[in-house]
């Protein structure tokens, strides 16, 4: 038995036709969708904040209706995502009613809920979970500023739950990027949850897609030989004994070799040893990698031990404002230019009386890029002036970003783009990253036709 799962999205912003392609050109049985990160997850508070309908990936809804005539047309076709971002719910009546609207009422639609920690956070802390900064060891309760969000990353049982009640599209909160793909493997392989090997190698697996197109060549260092405009995104063919190949669509561009997997397999891993999934700690250094065909690479040998008793949770706070602001600086002497214009705005502000709490100025083209790397080229004529504030104070952000057009008329010659529209002011969401016992954290799965989800009152969401 072998089950084709492929990976259309990488993140939210990945190529929107990349699934449409993708099961038009190959026969899968599941289609996974990944959206979400950690910088993600912050975007999508903020956008909750603004709009309680909102806080899902609205891009995943224009994707479901390029799918239409696949799901149509395929019906062992099923999609598993994490869509559902801050709003599982309202993006399932989002997604209900382009079902509805293309004559697919009867689409079974499963939400995945429990990760949104945010109004808990008092109760968790009461339960003794101090929910303490990784790096620091510094508990919540002295943080002292606003948490905008906090979401644990769910395994693959509640995908499972949802597939075991007939659902074709499971959209979820935050679940950890290979539980997409591992949530289907145990599904349909009946793996036991303490089958530590195979649910190491369904992880390795969806770890080696779940990024979409680095795994078909965007990431290999020959990009020369390769045409990326059309690049095919990854499929792996899983087997019973958890042995599997990665592939990508026939025809289509990019590569897929020992190479662009192995840099694949590296990626955001950590420790080799012990890759901390919420279903399994995955080793990788037992893992082999060989070629088999064109555009066909085998994997075998991933193996596992038992997963944690804690979630890793993604926790977002307001640390402020922030702004940034350009200009092309041109001339022989375009570095001194860049510097003395940098100079100038924080002198003028200082005149003003501000001083920024954070600022970052760099001359994009004169090696800093990747600074200390390479000096800039002796002969250079042009460079970027790129500077960042960030500041408690809002109103000194806005200030900031008023005195870059000022420097057209009184500042050295040679500029360009201070015409462009003032830099906005933003929030800033901080990274705390924390973990809580998972007995303390339950998942809810809800299964229901598409007809039945699309109406449902619109002010559902997922808190």
């Amino acid at each position: 038995m072998t089950i084709r799962i492929g990976n259309g999205a990488g993140f939210l912003g990945d190529n929107l036709d990349a699934p449409r392609r993708l099961v038009q050109h190959s026969q899968l049985d599941y289609l996974t969708l990944e959206y979400l990160a950690e910088l993600t997850l912050s975007i999508l508070a903020r956008v909750r904040e603004k709009d309680p309908q909102a806080g899902y990936a609205a891009d995943f809804i224009d994707v479901l209706g390029s799918l239409v005539p696949a799901l149509a047309a395929q019906p062992q076709l099923k999609i598993v995502t994490n869509a559902g971002g801050m709003n599982p719910r309202c993006c399932a009546a989002a997604a209900a009613r382009t079902l509805v609207a293309a004559g697919l009422p009867h689409v079974a639609i499963a939400v995945v809920t429990g990760d949104d920690l945010l109004a808990r956070l008092t109760q968790l802390q009461a339960a003794g979970c101090a929910l303490a900064h990784l790096d620091t060891g510094q508990p919540l309760a002295e943080l002292g500023t606003p948490v905008v969000s906090a979401n644990a990353y769910l395994g693959a049982r509640p995908i499972v739950d949802a597939l075991a009640g007939g659902a074709r599209l499971v959209i979820t909160g935050r679940v950890a990027d290979a539980s997409l793909t591992v949530g289907p493997a145990v599904h349909e392989f009946g793996l036991a949850w303490n089958d530590w090997d195979r649910l190491a190698r369904a992880s390795v697996a969806g770890h080696l897609i779940e990024c979409g197109a680095q795994a078909t060549g965007a990431f290999y260092p020959h990009w020369n030989e390769l045409d990326l405009a059309d690049v095919g995104y990854p499929i792996a063919e899983l087997e019973l004994d958890g042995t599997f190949s990665i592939t990508k669509p026939a025809g289509t561009g990019g590569r897929v070799n020992r190479e662009t997997i192995s840099e694949q397999l590296l990626y955001e891993i950590g420790d080799p040893a012990h890759y901390l999934t919420p279903d399994v700690d995955v080793d990788f250094t037992t893992v082999e990698i060989a070629e088999t065909g064109p555009d066909r690479v085998l994997v075998r040998g991933a193996t596992g031990r038992p997963a944690t008793d804690t979630y890793k949770v993604s926790l977002a706070y307001r640390a402020g404002y922030t702004a940034t602001g350009q200009l092309l600086v041109y001339g022989r002497d375009c570095q001194a230019k860049a510097r003395e214009c940098a100079r100038l705005i924080f002198e003028r502000l200082h005149i003003a009386g501000i001083e920024l709490e954070h600022s970052l100025v760099e001359l994009l083209g004169a090696g800093q890029g990747v600074p200390g790397l390479h000096p800039p080229p002796a002969d250079l004529r042009e460079v970027l002036l790129r500077i960042a504030v960030r500041d408690s104070r809002s109103a000194a952000v806005e200030r900031f970003t008023r005195e870059i057009a000022p420097l057209a008329t009184a500042a050295p010659a040679g500029l360009a783009g201070y015409t462009a529209a003032r830099g906005t002011v933003r929030p800033v969401y901080a990274y705390w990253p924390t973990l809580v016992p998972k007995s303390l954290v339950e998942s809810v799965v809800e299964v229901r036709p598409a007809s039945e989800w699309a109406n449902s009152p619109s002010n559902l969401n997922s808190r």
